[in-house]
């Protein structure tokens, strides 16, 4: 990447007043949000000035960023399809994020109407937003819970009211383990939601990858703006799977697992900058 940047002060630029017409209650509009930003990256709607200032730094660093949104979008759909087909008949989606299209109730319940998911995000605009788009639908449920208290989560009543977990069952965890910084022990606390699956349960996640000099920018802005952001190597994704068993190609760059479209060859880091897996319990 060029090293002539311009100065950057992306929050000092926002306007914290949220768009005409919409005042959330209980949401901090001077505060950048991850599902928001991440909303915004896909050119969704409900995200505020403050929030498309990260995103636009963080697509002026990588112009295509938001197609490397879009094939994490991808992966999450294919790998949903195949979980369906397999019978898994159970989804917990963690730092779910926004609505946007071809979400994971959408996906499973087209292979399988039976299929029940739950969703669970801290920010609270999700639940408000997520509880309106599924008010009708008896097998989906959103629930606001920080993924990295595991306990609270699997105790809480919204998912043991669905979520039966002496059946197996798919935990997703896209764009979000990278989130969780080294000293609140990600590997420790994906072993716990471990502990809880039954054989035959599925861990699927996405992380975004380090690539040295390429990548160093993008972390730093994450870091400096939203408070987290991680970039690990394809080694240290992989080792979040222990205790599963990797299903094939393994981890791997989003667009390269079990690709359904022609690819760009050489990759461009707007396809290495994801990398994803699929793993079943024993």
């Amino acid at each position: 990447m060029s090293q002539d940047k311009p100065a950057r002060n992306p929050l000092a630029r926002a306007i914290h007043e949220p768009p005409a017409g919409w005042s959330p209650e209980g949401i901090d509009t001077s505060v950048p949000s991850i599902a928001r930003v991440y909303d915004a990256i896909l050119g969704g709607k409900d995200n505020f000035p403050v929030d498309r200032a990260v995103a636009d730094e963080l697509m002026r660093l990588a112009p295509r960023g938001r197609q490397s949104a879009l094939y994490n979008r991808a992966l999450l759909g294919r790998g949903v399809r195949f979980m369906a087909s397999q019978g898994i008949r159970q989804f917990i989606d963690l730092g779910s994020g926004l609505p946007t299209a071809q979400n994971t109730h959408e996906t499973a319940q087209a292979a399988a109407p039976d299929a029940r998911v739950v969703y669970v995000d801290n920010d609270p605009i999700v639940l408000a937003h997520g509880r309106a788009l599924l008010a009708e639908n008896e097998n989906t449920s959103v629930l606001t819970a920080d993924f990295r208290s595991p306990e609270q989560v699997l105790n809480h009543p919204e998912l043991t009211g669905i979520i039966d977990f002496d059946q197996p069952v798919a935990l997703l965890l896209f764009a979000v383990v990278h989130h969780i910084e080294d000293a609140e022990d990600p590997a420790g606390i994906l072993a716990t939601y471990r502990e809880h699956l039954a054989p035959g349960s599925y861990l699927f996640l996405s992380h975004f990858v380090t690539h040295g000099e390429e990548t160093a920018e993008l972390e730093k802005v994450m870091l400096a703006d939203l408070g987290r952001g991680r970039f690990r190597t394809i080694a240290e994704i992989t080792a979040f799977f222990d205790g599963f068993e990797l299903l094939e190609p393994g981890v791997t760059y989003t667009p390269l697992w079990r690709p359904e479209e022609p690819l760009p060859d050489p990759l461009t880091l707007t396809e290495r900058l994801v990398a994803g897996g699929l793993a079943r319990k024993p």
